[in-house]
């Protein structure tokens, strides 16, 4: 099964068939059909809401859902934290819903992230029902033209005694997919929408590691530097993850992919310690494994069976490059006006 899992990974990220096996040839039918009946089903599904047969769901307060235009493992997440984080900056206390999907990994780190501050962050498929149990915990308050809002925005020094329990906003974590495209084909159908929509770019910069061990500690990423690592996810999209550890400067950067949300178990285990044990005795000295945060937030525990090899998990943070006009303030501006509407 994770083979299959692999297999259609690399159908979605790879579209030189020059490179496929036959595995992946003979999936290429199947997932057309399967395409176009999800698809099929996806419009009637909104041709139902439109004509009213099935009812919509309305939350008291502004929501933003947070999706992505191409295949998983692009940062929805982050992005949602990075949002929710805005949003707190400025005295909104905002609530991050999301689906808690193959055992909660994202949720688990967003958690972490954010305990002790304004942000909340509900865990259920139903979210809407999830939201409501918030909201009747917390309260809610809508902001939306308020001059409450304007001064809190623009003085983010007056969001300490404004940053109430009650909810003023709600972050749909996976709000949306769609099929993938390529990032110019992306621009320019967003661009037929409307040809004023700001487009914003982002990256996931690697800012810090943490031991396995000892999570309150930070480490820069020069610890790496000149060392011989071995990459272990499972992830959307393992090849940005490897090709930022391969930027930072190790000697030698060897890797093992899993499908994205995947569970490791403890026979993955003993092969992560063979390969460990050859890159041991090819380059004479011990490898450092490194994990992501949603790898180790997803089993913390079954990764302590790799001693006495040194485990670290890479930290990063979501950044808006600036392009075109679109930079971090005039994304915070947009999610002024958004809430404001």
């Amino acid at each position: 099964m994770e083979k299959l899992k692999q297999a259609v990974k690399e159908i979605a990220y790879y579209r030189h068939q020059a490179k496929f096996s036959k595995l992946h040839l003979s999936l290429i039918p199947f997932l057309s059909l399967s395409s176009s009946l999800y698809g099929a089903l996806l419009y009637t599904r909104q041709s139902l809401y439109r004509s009213g047969f099935f009812s919509k769901n309305r939350l008291p307060v502004p929501v933003i859902s947070v999706g992505n235009l191409t295949w998983g493992g692009n940062g929805k997440t982050p992005m949602a934290e990075f949002i929710a984080k805005r949003l707190a900056d400025y005295g909104i206390s905002p609530l991050i819903l999301t689906r808690g999907y193959a055992g909660g990994d994202e949720a688990k780190m967003l958690k972490r992230h954010l305990l002790g501050g304004p942000v909340k962050v509900g865990v259920g498929a139903n979210r809407v029902a999830t939201a409501n149990l918030f909201f009747e915990k917390y309260g809610y308050v809508d902001y939306r033209g308020s001059k409450f809002f304007e001064r809190t925005y623009l003085d983010p020094k007056m969001g300490s005694h404004v940053g109430s329990q009650k909810i003023g906003a709600a972050v749909l974590d996976d709000g949306m997919q769609v099929l993938e495209q390529k990032l110019k084909d992306i621009k320019l159908v967003l661009q037929e929408i409307k040809e004023s929509l700001p487009i914003f770019y982002t990256r996931m910069t690697p800012s810090y590691f943490f031991e396995l061990r000892n999570i309150s500690t930070k480490m820069h990423l020069g610890a790496v530097l000149d060392a011989v690592v071995l990459c272990v996810s499972a992830i959307g999209s393992p090849d940005a993850f490897v090709r930022a550890m391969e930027k930072i400067g190790p000697l030698f950067v060897d890797r093992f992919d899993f499908s994205d949300h995947y569970s490791f178990q403890l026979k993955d285990i003993h092969m992560m310690r063979e390969r460990l044990r050859q890159l041991e005795d090819k380059f004479g000295y011990k490898p450092i494994v490194i994990v992501t945060e949603k790898d180790y937030d997803r089993d913390p525990e079954i990764l302590k069976h790799l001693h006495p090899f040194k485990v670290l998990v890479l930290c990063s943070e979501m950044q808006i490059i600036p392009c075109n006009g679109c930079n971090e303030d005039s994304f915070k501006s947009l999610l002024k006006e958004l809430l404001e509407v």
